[in-house]
């Protein structure tokens, strides 16, 4: 095992801190525009929504090389987005219950499963980040 040094602990411990951020913003801006256009009945924002999710969630697992990348941006998300279905005792709900907001919650959780699963599990060598090589570029 390889011993890493403080300031690569820093770099890392930094990524994911930015990427569980991204997660926050995703689930705060989403949750509130999910709802916002449709195509006649499909509702295209919330479509929308699930493939940015997908995306962000399967490039930060494969530009880490490691699903936690995917874990920590879906931790984000989910840490926003299951509070905003709830509804309060004030009557505020900002994901309804409408074809909209049941594809966005629903669909996010299956795209985050699918993110995760299609990422690559940890590798000895670490992310691609702490060793300044490019992504798929072995040297």
């Amino acid at each position: 095992m390889e011993h890493r040094g403080q300031a690569e602990s820093a770099l890392g411990g930094a990524a994911y801190g930015m990427l569980f951020v991204l997660g926050l913003v995703m689930g705060v801006v989403g949750g509130f525009t999910q709802a916002a256009w449709h195509l006649g009945p499909v509702p295209a924002a919330a479509i929308a929504w699930l493939l940015g999710i997908f995306g962000v969630c399967l490039g930060a697992g494969r530009l880490m090389r490691a699903r936690m990348g995917v874990g920590v941006t879906a931790a984000g998300w989910l840490l926003v987005s299951m509070p905003f279905s709830l509804k309060l005792s004030q009557g505020d709900l900002v994901i309804a219950g409408g074809p909209a907001g049941y594809i966005y919650l629903y669909g996010g959780i299956v795209a985050l499963i699918v993110a995760f699963f299609l990422s690559p599990s940890a590798s000895p060598s670490g992310s691609w980040l702490l060793h300044g090589q490019t992504p798929g570029n072995p040297t």
